[in-house]
Order: C-alpha cells, then sequence, then structure tokens
C-alpha cells in the first residue's frame, strides 16, 4: 500500500498567560492508503490536536511551531485557508467527537446531508437524496425516509453520531480523521460503525485515523497505534504487538485500567494518574483542599448506611410519548411511544445497571425520574412519595438535592458563560452546604482535585477544556449536592480509561460508605459488569430483562442479551497482556 498521509516532526503550541504550552512535540505519524492507525492516550495527551493540525482546523490562538503535514506527498502547511477549505471534505472528512455541536440545529437532516453531497458533486437534488439515505441506511438508521425530515434535536446521542459519520462518508474522502466516533455508541452500532469503518479501509482504499480512548475498540479494528501521553509520543507499531506485548511502562499501565468483561472487581488498580501541567497551572492551590478532603467531605453523613432492603425506588407501568408537530391547526398529532409500561424497584443503596442500543428509552427513563421529561402514565415513587411531574417541582424541594443527574453529554451540560468555580459552587450555595465563602472554595478545590484537575481549572471556563476534562468537571458538580440517589447517564463515555477507575472507584466508595444509590446507564458493558448489583435491559421502550449482574453475564435469557455481550469489543490481545 502506498503512503497516504506522512506526519514529520510536528509541534503545536499555545501561547496562554503562563508562556506557551506545547501541545504536541514532535510527533511523527505514516498512514497508509486502507490502513486504519488508532490513536490512544488519556485526554490532553494530543489526540484532537493532531487531528486538528492535519486538517487544518487548529483553534486560536494554536499554530504549528515545527514539521510538516503531506498528503500523497504534497505538504499542506504551504496551502493557504481557500486550498484547505476546499481540502476539507473533498480529500480529508473528519468525524468530530461532539454529535451535537457538529450538526446544525435549524436545518433538518436531509438539508444538510443534500447540500453537502451537492456542494461536492454535480448532481440532481433527487441524486443527492438518494444517496443521502443510502448512506443513512448504510450507518444503521432505521425508518430513512421519515427520519430524514426531522431535526437533530429529534435523535438520540447515538442516532446524531450515525448522521455525523454518513455526512464524512457523503464525498468519497481519501483519509477520514475520527474523534471518538463511537463514544456514544451502544455496542451493537458500535460494532456495525466499525465493521463499516473496516470495510471502507479495505474495500475503498481509505486511510483512517481513528482517535479513542477506548482500548477495546483499538484491539478490534486497528492495525497501527500510537500511544500518546501529554503531547509526547511513548509507543507505536502493529496493534497486536502494542496490546499484546506493551514495553513502555505507560502503555502497560494503561492496558491494566482497561475494564474487563469476563470478571467484577472489588475495585480498579488506577495506576496511572495524568498530570495536568502547563497552561493550567497545577502549582496553584487553594490552602488546605485536597483530593482527602473532598473524601471525607462527601462520605461524612449523620445517617448509618441502612440495612432496608425496601426500594428506595418505584417506578410502576411508567409512559413516556412524545408528539410531533401538527402539520396544520386541526390535524391529528403524532405520538411516539419512547418508554411502554416500564414497571422496576431501585433497593437502597443499590447500583442499577440500565442497559439497551440507543433509542432504547435510557436516557427517557433518566430524565423523567429528574423531571426533565413529564411522563404520559404510570408513577414514579422515591421514598414512598410520588414525585410531582417536573414542571410542578418547586425549586425548593428536596428532592432536588436528593435526585442527582450527570448527563452523557459534556459539552452541553454545562454552561459556558461560567467559571468553573461558579458551575461547581452553585449546588454548594443554594442547599447550604458550605458556611462561609473559604469553605466553599476549599470544597470546590478538593472536589475538583479528587476528579483529577488542577485547583486553577476553577478559573477557567468549561470551553477551554477537552471532552474528557469536561466530563470531570460535571461528575464533580452532580457530587458536591451530596445526592441520595445518583443518575449516571453514560458517566465515563468521554474519560480515559485511568480517570474511568478513579470516578468509578469514587461512585463505589459513596454507594458502600454513604449507602447512595446510584441508577448507571451505560453502553460499555464491561463497565456495568464493573459496577453494577443488578440489570435491566431495555429495548425500544420495553423493559425486556431484569437479573442480577451476575446471572445476567454468565446466563442472560433474552436473545437481545445474549446479542448485546456477542457485540462487546474484543479484549483478547489485553488478556494476552494479564496472561
Amino acid at each position: 500500500m502506498s503512503t497516504l498521509l506522512e506526519v514529520t516532526n510536528l509541534t503545536v503550541e499555545y501561547p496562554t498567560r503562563f508562556g506557551i504550552f506545547t501541545a504536541i512535540e514532535n510527533i511523527n505519524l505514516s498512514i497508509k492508503a486502507g490502513e486504519i492507525h488508532g490513536l490512544v492516550g488519556e485526554s490532553g495527551a494530543g489526540k484532537s490536536t493532531i487531528g486538528a493540525a492535519i486538517i487544518g482546523l487548529l483553534s486560536s490562538p494554536g499554530y504549528v511551531a515545527s514539521g510538516d503535514v503531506k498528503l500523497h506527498g504534497e505538504s499542506l502547511r504551504q496551502l493557504s485557508d481557500a486550498e484547505y477549505h476546499k481540502l476539507r471534505g473533498a480529500k480529508i472528512s473528519m468525524i468530530f467527537q461532539d454529535p451535537q455541536t457538529s450538526l446544525n440545529p435549524l436545518l433538518t437532516i436531509e438539508d444538510q446531508m443534500v447540500e453537502t453531497i451537492r456542494q461536492h458533486a454535480k448532481i440532481s437534488y433527487s441524486e443527492a437524496f438518494a444517496q443521502a439515505v443510502s448512506l443513512l441506511e448504510e450507518v444503521g438508521l432505521e425508518d430513512v425516509e421519515t427520519r430524514i425530515q426531522e431535526y437533530p434535536h429529534q435523535f438520540s446521542g447515538g442516532m446524531r453520531q450515525r448522521v455525523v459519520i454518513a455526512l464524512a462518508l457523503c464525498t468519497n474522502p481519501d483519509l477520514i480523521i475520527a474523534d471518538e466516533p463511537t463514544t456514544a455508541l451502544d455496542v451493537s452500532v458500535q460494532k456495525q460503525i466499525l465493521a463499516l469503518v473496516r470495510t471502507m479501509a479495505d474495500e475503498r482504499g481509505v486511510g483512517i485515523i481513528l482517535i479513542t480512548h477506548d482500548i477495546g475498540v483499538i484491539a478490534e479494528i486497528t492495525d497501527n497505534v500510537t500511544v500518546l501521553r501529554g503531547g509526547r509520543l511513548k509507543e507505536e507499531g502493529p496493534t497486536a504487538e502494542v496490546l499484546g506485548n506493551p514495553q513502555h511502562e505507560y502503555t502497560k499501565a494503561l492496558m491494566a485500567a482497561v475494564p474487563r468483561l469476563e470478571v467484577r472487581l472489588d475495585r480498579f488498580t488506577n495506576i496511572v494518574k495524568d498530570e495536568t501541567t502547563n497552561a493550567l497551572g497545577s502549582d496553584w492551590k487553594i490552602p488546605g483542599a485536597s483530593a482527602d478532603f473532598a473524601t471525607e467531605w462527601l462520605l461524612k453523613s449523620t445517617r448509618e448506611v441502612s440495612q432496608n432492603v425496601d426500594p428506595i425506588m418505584t417506578i410502576k407501568n411508567l409512559d413516556v410519548t412524545f408528539y410531533s408537530e401538527r402539520p396544520f391547526a386541526f390535524a391529528k398529532r403524532e405520538g411516539f411511544k419512547a418508554l411502554k409500561d416500564i414497571s422496576l424497584d431501585v433497593v437502597k443503596g443499590e447500583i442499577l445497571g440500565v442497559i439497551g442500543e440507543s433509542g432504547s428509552g435510557k436516557s427517557t427513563l433518566a430524565k423523567s425520574i429528574v423531571g426533565l421529561v413529564n411522563p404520559s402514565a404510570g408513577e414514579i415513587r422515591f421514598d414512598g412519595d410520588v414525585l410531582p411531574q417536573g414542571s410542578k417541582r418547586s425549586r425548593k424541594d428536596p428532592i432536588r438535592r436528593k435526585v442527582q443527574m450527570v448527563f452523557q453529554d459534556p459539552y452541553s451540560s454545562l454552561n459556558n458563560r461560567r467559571k468553573v468555580y461558579d458551575i461547581i459552587a452553585e449546588p454548594i450555595r443554594f442547599f447550604g452546604l458550605a458556611v462561609s465563602k473559604e469553605e466553599t472554595r476549599k470544597i470546590v478545590a478538593s472536589v475538583l482535585e479528587l476528579v483529577e484537575m488542577p485547583h486553577r481549572a476553577m478559573l477557567q471556563y468549561p470551553h477551554q477544556f477537552s471532552g474528557g476534562q469536561r466530563q470531570r468537571i460535571a461528575v464533580a458538580r452532580a457530587l458536591v449536592a451530596k445526592p441520595e440517589f445518583l443518575i449516571c447517564d453514560e458517566p465515563t463515555s468521554a474519560l480515559d480509561v485511568s480517570i474511568q477507575a478513579q470516578i468509578l472507584n469514587l461512585l463505589k466508595d459513596l454507594q458502600q460508605t454513604f449507602g447512595m444509590t446510584i441508577l448507571f446507564i451505560s453502553h460499555n458493558l464491561a463497565v456495568v459488569r464493573q459496577m453494577s448489583d443488578r440489570i435491566v435491559v431495555l429495548k425500544n421502550g420495553v423493559l425486556v430483562e431484569k437479573s442480577s449482574a451476575e446471572d445476567f453475564f454468565n446466563a442472560p435469557q433474552d436473545n437481545y442479551s445474549r446479542k448485546l455481550l456477542h457485540e462487546t469489543p474484543s479484549l483478547e490481545l489485553l488478556n494476552q497482556t494479564q496472561g
């Protein structure tokens, strides 16, 4: 295979108030046509920066300080902005990490896809529409001719990501940079997308740079892999060699932090520590603040852990229906049932895992509990009391502190107009959990350190952080309210494995010591295996299986459950490492 992309000694710098921050330094990559090359490392390792530098989308004030990028032997550094604009899409496409911000909320999927296709090919609208439908079907979207007329907000996170992938394929590019393309996808759709990526590489000869923190995905599909940390290259080579027999201590540590599907651990070994330095200024400290203080403060309670097995939450015959807009004034409103007759109990102090494909109703169930979605039938009881619908809950209702939620999307769940300090301090102030401003600052800094963010992060805004760092901030914000019932909607999907291990250990501590009840929603079955006492499985809004975690993973009863387990990415290379 011929060399498609050659990256030589690439260095990217960002000027800051604290000096020059080197995001990546002397990075070398060689990608052949038809090759899938993985970039793996923790958030802040420089993976996305490499992708942005290649496609010419570095965020200001970042710049390429040295090195070169060649596509088909021609240097891209000499291109003007107009030439780079023509190159993007035609020769290089990018699948961004966040599907919500990649799509225009004011245009239907049809408008966006047809416009993209017609910009790069002189064909009729009907021909472009047919291509758009075909691509959406190829990436696994159902009822395409109807759903293509809808807007991005009407799709789940996983469905939006499928649309973004279809958009990247519209122009038949030579190189695709996929930045966490399967982060928001469940295992079955992930397997389908990875198979599609493999087909593109094998049959179309497309070179693919796959940026991810998911070691399972890297093991499943890539030909070669580069391991990064702190903007520096630590190890590279064929995937089987690097993952199966890692040489660098950092790579070995990463492999050790990956959760396994075949066994449940009482606790994760967090070997890797993410050293957040440089522009964030980790040397700036709040006196007395520490991760140990945060742990003590969060776990401090006057209650003893209850041994009562009565459910803390009971959901009975819950229905949720979403109605589309009327096409004209007196037309009948069409309804889509997202949840159908759901009944389940959540026992006090347990971790209940909720799994299912995107669109199965997992997030809708979570939003119904916290009052962001109004059920059309049924009831939800918390500690024996019926929860009023969200629009009828007052701000002072104690349920608002007792039930907290960590949302799936760290980009849209944080207010970009407020500093991190104000975002995390808001629940502390509102619920009166600190006696002074000084104590509030100490708590905020300590909780940030607990999730491995520097104290100085409280002075920054959310848009200044990577996706993984933003999710750590979202977790910190939920925890400072000291909830009794915590809903985690894909809380670690944007986190690297070492931070994931730390967050999951913290959640286990909160459950075991404080008696916190956790509803844990995830498409990562290996993570669910490590966390859950019981499992419920949703499919198309219907509850198809309830069982203990051990029974589910050892002997699932429903065919759909067996399918989900079968389609989880293989970790055989990592098992070789452990052996």
